[in-house]
């Protein structure tokens, strides 16, 4: 490698180290599917990419769940970026946490210091979504990151441990009762992959007392399940979770919880240690965009090109984009198809604009949806094709192996699931670190107070 390659720019103005590069700078803030099929498709392109992420890896978030429940360790569904991005020779990444955006001097605050960007892409997705219930917030457990999935299989393993101890018959019941709240993708894959866990892993892990002791409901505050689905995806799924002993609870919601008892809105109450929330999110990304740009949801506004409204060089992909038209009058659902398919549009959009080339407005592409509701169990919309069961479970397994990053973890994961459908047996069930209720919500309202004081 010669000196030149070797040179590296600093300053006061510019305090990340970057490679010196004359040609165009685009920062893109969040690795996640729409942030690494950008830089996908920009690699080797005349331009200097560089992605910004608060962590060092891409995590696979379709398959959260099944970290928190022991089926995957999380290593198997994260992938490193600097293994992604090796041979990439205009690709740099970055372990930062961007803070502020200010538009005026193309610059980004971040943790680690500033820099400067001709064209800055937001990537950087979405945050569970409370909607204001401070309490659940305080005592319940979100499932957004990796790290939410480990806490949730700690929580899990130290209550039914503690239940084993427990000779007071209410507060076992609270230690082995599951509350899912959201009847989304994620709440149904949660309940099912519990269902399992309490069918085929207690009776054999817990011989102190009976499965039937541990009760799993899913709150839904709608009349269906999997309200983006087909009327036939949710019939079915609702059929498939009710055979598993999931108690689903339709046009319900969730107003309070202390931590052992969760009240809802018709006036009832379930005695439960573990609450699961994934009843919604809303768009997360650095302050310093006008809020007259923001949509419902905390979403940013785009136009047909994926460019934040009232920005000339800022755009938007994947959770946080909201492109408002007569199709998408809420703008397009949250989901991995749409952040790739926008992802791989940008890059084309931004490498015509550097060529002055005639761009094209964004146009998704429905490639159908699945849904999993335990083994041998899911559900697929696939345009007028929609099916149940066997078959679509099969498709729902191909499609997210093939979509892991990296052959060792597709090698790990379909080893895993091999092993499980011959077996019904999961990872080892070991608790690693002592999980202390309450320390996710203190260690984010930390960081937003220390935020809040600079």
């Amino acid at each position: 490698m010669t000196k030149n390659h070797m040179k590296t720019h600093c300053s006061i103005s510019d305090s990340i180290c970057l490679p010196d590069s004359k040609l165009p700078r685009i920062v893109i803030i969040g690795g996640g599917f729409g942030g690494l099929a950008l830089v996908e498709k920009l690699k080797n392109k005349d331009v200097q990419v560089v992605l910004l992420d608060k962590n060092n890896f891409h995590q696979f978030q379709p398959l959260f769940y099944q970290v928190a429940t022991s089926a995957l360790e999380p290593d198997s569904i994260a992938f490193p970026f600097r293994k992604q991005i090796s041979g990439y020779k205009n690709v740099s990444f970055r372990l930062a946490n961007v803070e502020e955006i200010q538009p005026s001097s193309n610059t980004l605050i971040t943790d680690k210091g500033s820099l400067t960007y001709d064209s800055l892409v937001l990537a950087t997705g979405t945050e569970t979504n409370f909607f204001g219930l401070e309490n659940v917030e305080r005592n319940c457990l979100g499932m957004k990151d990796i790290r939410d999935s480990l806490n949730i299989r700690h929580m899990m393993l130290q209550n039914l441990e503690q239940a084993t101890i427990t000779c007071n018959n209410e507060d076992r019941d609270a230690l082995t009762n599951f509350v899912i709240v959201g009847g989304g993708p994620a709440g149904v894959e949660m309940a099912g992959s519990l269902a399992e866990f309490c069918k085929y892993i207690l009776p054999k892990d817990y011989p102190e007392y009976p499965a039937s002791l541990m009760h799993i409901y899913l709150v839904e505050a709608s009349n269906e399940l999997l309200g983006t689905m087909s009327k036939n995806a949710s019939l079915k799924t609702l059929k498939y979770l009710k055979k598993l002993g999931v108690k689903v609870l339709l046009n319900e919601s969730v107003i309070d919880y202390n931590g052992k008892v969760v009240q809802t809105k018709s006036g009832n109450t379930l005695l439960a240690r573990n609450l699961i929330w994934t009843a919604g999110v809303k768009g997360h990304f650095p302050r310093g965009i006008d809020k007259e740009h923001i949509t419902n949801g905390n979403r940013l506004k785009t136009d047909a090109y994926l460019k934040v409204e009232g920005y000339n060089n800022i755009y938007a992909i994947g959770d946080i984009a909201s492109l408002i038209s007569k199709d998408t009058p809420k703008g397009h659902p949250q989901v991995a198809q749409v952040a790739i398919q926008q992802g791989k549009h940008l890059a084309m959009t931004l490498m015509n604009l550097i060529n002055k080339k005639p761009l094209t407005p964004f146009k998704y592409k429905d490639k159908g949806s699945l849904a999993t509701v335990g083994k041998r169990r899911a559900v697929a919309d696939l345009g007028n094709f929609k099916f149940a069961g066997y078959l679509a479970w099969l498709l729902w397994s191909i499609v997210h192996l093939m979509s892991i990053s990296g052959f060792r973890n597709k090698l790990m994961v379909g080893f895993n699931w091999a092993v499980s459908y011959f077996t019904y047996e999961k990872s080892n069930r070991l608790i690693i670190r002592n999980f202390k209720p309450n320390s996710s919500y203190i260690n984010k309202k930390t960081i937003k107070n220390e935020k809040q004081w600079r």
